[in-house]
């Protein structure tokens, strides 16, 4: 029988498991944890790091189970207060959702089968909220690396600071822009519903004359950091709202598909899950993609689309097939898909549409497809498919851990 010792030096745990049997080398166990001093307090956020290892001797120790940090607005938090997770040897996490003028205690935490263990407490206390909420439409514009680029952001009624809320980016098509994506999706209308912000980004010109996103491909010669700008309105937006930093989500129509898709690709460790409509890779996206995690993704395309055929074959289009066949590989989804044919509900528009899902990838993510025969290059929008509702119905199911239960 094997007795357990547990020894506390510092921030040093260390477990002692001896054995009865003569010679036999005992089995000894360090776990290191170091909370580091919060960064970046905000009146509703703050960032934390740290370090968990665990070094062992004469025996091997599961890996934690669960390891990142624990906080609450008392001294001495644990796994049962609030807790966020984080993998790997260095840690860090973006708290959200705090409440203004409040002083909170945090520390580094591991749970694995041998117990559970935390590194020093530190403790910060959040700001004044100094940003007055305008509920409704809100324009601005920033300077980014040279650049003047504006954004909207439309807060719903609902919203309320308390509650880390999720967010939407939508981007438009070459030459578009925000006002009509905006007015012409419908997003405003579901983030009323369904508790969301919406973030409508405008692209800087292309050779000084048409909006576009850098993706790539048809965009070379363009110099503009679109990944850049979308990591920095993200750090912007946490600083004026309380955003559910595990729900943020990319969607476009044509150019804004593709950078969506570039942004699943450079960006997963942000992005939750993407949707495209009428979009596609381009050959650098594809062969540089680096995605470090499943990314759920939806794809919309028309077989008749003109500008960004179903099956390429321009060098800078990938065929709609491939795009799916990375995203499977990807996310580990099943080859074999679900296929389902929705109603025709409208006979005179001659168009009718494949439902086509790829199940069971890691940690529920799947690779949803709607094949609008008939279709061109459109924001569908009508009886038979409705791609505004379909977007998000299909982002409320995932978060950056996976499907939400």
């Amino acid at each position: 029988m094997k007795n357990l010792k547990l020894l506390t030096l510092g921030l040093f745990l260390t477990v002692f498991c001896c054995t009865t049997d003569e010679g036999a080398a005992p089995c000894i166990v360090d776990h290191n944890l170091e909370t580091g001093e919060a960064e970046n307090v905000t009146a509703n956020s703050a960032s934390l790091t740290g370090s968990i290892s665990i070094v062992s001797e004469n025996c091997e120790i599961p890996l934690g189970s669960l390891q990142g940090f624990v906080y609450a607005t008392r001294s001495a938090p644990n796994i049962n207060d609030n807790l966020i997770t984080d993998t790997g040897t260095n840690i860090s996490v973006t708290l959200n959702g705090l409440s203004a003028e409040t002083t909170y205690y945090a520390r580094s935490f591991i749970a694995n089968s041998v117990g559970e263990y935390y590194g020093n407490e530190i403790s910060f206390t959040t700001g004044q909220n100094h940003t007055p909420i305008n509920y409704g439409i809100n324009e601005y514009s920033v300077e980014f690396q040279g650049f003047n680029r504006n954004f909207i952001v439309y807060v719903p009624e609902s919203y309320n600071a308390e509650n880390p809320t999720p967010v939407l980016f939508v981007f438009h098509g070459f030459g578009g822009s925000n006002t009509s994506t905006m007015n012409s999706t419908g997003f405003n209308l579901i983030a009323d519903q369904e508790n969301f912000i919406a973030v409508y980004p405008q692209g800087t010109d292309f050779l000084n004359i048409t909006p576009h996103w850098n993706v790539g491909g048809f965009t070379n010669g363009s110099t503009t950091d679109d990944v850049g700008f979308v990591e920095f309105l993200t750090g912007l937006l946490s600083e004026m709202y309380s955003l559910n930093s595990n729900r943020i989500y990319a969607t476009g129509m044509s150019n804004g598909g593709f950078m969506s898709f570039l942004l699943a690709c450079q960006l997963s460790d942000k992005i939750a899950a993407i949707a495209s409509v009428t979009g596609s890779m381009t050959t650098e996206t594809l062969e540089q993609c680096s995605a470090i995690r499943e990314v759920p993704v939806l794809q919309i395309h028309g077989t008749n689309d003109p500008i960004v055929p179903y099956n390429g074959p321009q060098a800078w289009n990938t065929p709609i097939e491939e795009v799916l066949d990375y995203w499977v590989l990807n996310n580990a989804c099943s080859d074999t898909p679900e296929i389902n044919t929705l109603d025709d509900v409208n006979l005179n528009n001659n168009l009718t549409v494949d439902k086509i899902i790829y199940n069971n990838g890691t940690n529920g993510s799947i690779v949803k497809h709607y094949k609008v025969f008939g279709g061109q290059h459109t924001w569908f929008q009508n009886a038979d498919i409705d791609s505004s509702a379909i977007i998000w119905e299909f982002f409320s199911n995932y978060d950056l851990n996976g499907l939400i239960n």
